[in-house]
């Protein structure tokens, strides 16, 4: 399995940031694990729009998969949870 560079997430986030940054909200990487799977947290006016989840599936999690090799899911994470949290 190829390694998921959080750099090369971030740079992917990079792209599609200033059309959420637009509505309000943004998207904050807080891990990537050891087996691909990117967590992320939808903060702002994101954080509690009803429409999140369409934004990440259907906006940042096929943008991601298109971008970034390796990746084996995308996960929405609470922006209260810290990365300490997860057990991997």
């Amino acid at each position: 399995m190829t390694k998921v560079s959080a750099e090369a997430v971030e740079a992917a986030l990079d792209e599609i940031r200033p059309a959420i940054q637009l509505d309000g909200g943004d998207v904050e990487l807080v891990e990537v694990t050891n087996d691909g799977i990117v967590r992320l947290a939808m903060v702002g006016a994101c954080g509690g729009c009803p429409m999140a989840m369409l934004t990440l599936r259907a906006g940042i999690e096929r943008l991601l998969f298109d971008r970034v090799p390796g990746i084996a899911g995308v996960e929405a994470v609470d922006q209260e949870m810290s990365s300490d949290e997860w057990e991997p």
